[in-house]
């Protein structure tokens, strides 16, 4: 696809408290492929919808497609800075819009296109523009958050490792966001969307897919290689010893190959400390077809080399080399990372229903006024919150405003700890999910706020199901109706359980 390079204009409106105020982003003296071009292994494919990868790269970093089909460039705030959220907060409002491409700061302008149909799966879409939105440096930016049937691909590409040769690159994705389908990758894959056998891919995974057995049963999610045919986390498979990064929303994924006779696995929390290898040894020995490799030269992000799309994933950036990168530059790179300060999902203490305001939602009724509106496991309840509960709890029972998904006059809630996840109702019942850029999800995760059904405070109606307010019945949290026909709907307290004051965070 030709690429777009334009002029962006400033944009000086964005909703109200959507930002933090920060001061102007500065441009970076060295990025992760200065790094690695120093070390003599320069970058053939740069991608990041967050940040600049090259110190002096000032062109855009992905492109949006809002609804009625008109496409715009995100850049930067600066020259080798941080991506200018607010163009697109500016252009996407009161719309919807996806990721359509995700273009390639190398020289190679090796540029990511949403991924068209495989030998696994159907042609994929777009991952929804607003579904991850964090911090990084203190300012907003979107990251990739991949659900099933969603993926991007460059097939023709140019400089990247075919036929044996070596190879290095890393992502960083999330633990908090994963499962076990095929295959969350970022890396080299075939050039037809099609398996054309082992050794035809070489590319970094991250997830709970454990396909040789003997994974470390109270870890998880791993980093792998998707060599094709086979999730490799040492020549045999497994790497039973290594119990993951653990559940944590930053994580650093390499995978480095000399395309012969070795390949290495390393790890890191993305947001402090170095490099964990996990594996450094020889090609797979479990099966034939690895030693040497056989890459085609494709790039591959969110899928499998044959468009194996049932994972689910969230991105944020990652590069790929010509050859074997040093571990001294591994190592620089790691720091790059880290001293680039990813965090949580940007949140203004003041517990205020502006979006980008952190808040935290206590109950009213006269029984639980300790209690809190938190996730656990998944489902949505309440529990009494203080001073003294423990960081988890505290985070869990902090949620970030955001403009309503389906319609910007409300509001969704996003949770703090687990960037991209939000409140929505299934079956009645809250919980926090990962926005999969469905439309019945973006009207079930928007919740519109009135005047407290006592007449104080503020209650939350949903906007798909009028009349139904979030409540709070025996410590679950559900959308109910006064005088409904489930238990929950109850007209026993309904005005005081349907109501809550929004508060100062807890985290």
């Amino acid at each position: 696809m030709t690429r777009l390079r334009t002029i962006f204009l400033s944009i000086a409106a964005v909703l109200a408290g959507l930002f933090v105020a920060v001061t102007p982003a500065q441009a970076a003296t060295s990025q992760p492929c200065d790094i690695y071009g120093s070390a003599g292994t320069p970058c053939v494919g740069a991608h990041s919808t967050i940040r600049a990868l090259y110190a002096a790269y000032n062109g855009p970093l992905y492109q949006v497609k809002r609804a009625d089909g008109a496409l715009l460039n995100i850049g930067l705030l600066s020259p080798g800075g941080i991506a200018n959220a607010a163009a697109q907060d500016s252009f996407c409002l009161n719309s919807t819009c996806i990721i359509n491409e995700i273009f390639d700061q190398s020289p190679r302008h090796n540029d990511l296109t949403i991924e068209g149909a495989g030998g696994a799966g159907n042609a994929d879409v777009g991952s929804p523009a607003n579904a991850l939105p964090v911090s990084v440096g203190g300012h907003t930016a979107y990251g990739v958050e991949i659900s099933s049937g969603m993926g991007y691909r460059d097939n023709s590409t140019s400089g990247v490792a075919v036929n044996g040769q070596p190879e290095g690159m890393y992502m960083v994705a999330s633990a908090t966001h994963v499962n076990g389908g095929c295959c969350f990758d970022y890396g080299n894959a075939e050039t037809n969307n099609q398996d054309t056998g082992n050794g035809h891919m070489d590319a970094v995974y991250l997830g709970l897919r454990c396909e040789f057995g003997g994974c470390n049963s109270s870890g998880g999610p791993w980093v792998a290689a998707d060599l094709e045919n086979g999730l490799y986390q040492s020549n045999t498979g497994t790497q039973a010893s290594d119990p993951g990064p653990g559940i944590i929303p930053f994580v650093t994924a390499m995978l480095n190959n000399n395309g012969q006779n070795h390949f290495a696995l390393k790890r890191a929390n993305a947001q402090t400390g170095g490099l964990t290898t996990t594996y450094s040894g020889s090609e797979p020995t479990v099966k034939t077809g690895y030693s040497p490799m056989h890459q085609e030269g494709a790039i591959v992000l969110g899928t499998g080399g044959d468009n194996s799309n049932a994972d689910v994933g969230s991105f944020f950036e990652g590069v790929m080399t010509a050859g074997v990168p040093t571990d001294a530059a591994d190592n620089a790179v790691q720091a790059n990372i880290v001293a680039a300060g990813y965090g949580g999902s940007n949140g203004v203490p003041g517990g205020t229903l502006t979006p980008g305001s952190s808040i935290s939602l206590r109950a009213t009724t006269a029984c639980c006024t300790t209690r809190y509106i938190r996730h656990s496991g998944g489902d949505a309840i309440t529990s009494v919150i203080s001073s003294s509960s423990s960081d988890l709890d505290r985070n869990d029972a902090t949620w970030i405003i955001r403009p309503g998904l389906a319609n910007s006059s409300c509001v969704s809630f996003e949770s703090k700890n687990y960037p991209g996840d939000y409140l929505r109702h299934s079956n009645y019942q809250l919980h926090r999910q990962p926005f999969d850029g469905s439309s019945l999800m973006a009207q079930d995760a928007t919740f519109c706020p009135a005047t407290g059904n006592t007449g104080q405070y503020t209650s939350f109606q949903s906007y798909n199901y009028p009349g139904y307010y979030i409540r709070h019945y025996n410590a679950t949290v559900y959308i109910a109706h006064n005088g409904g026909s489930n238990p929950w709907d109850t007209t026993s307290l309904w005005a005081d359980d349907t109501t809550w004051q929004v508060s100062s965070p807890w985290a």
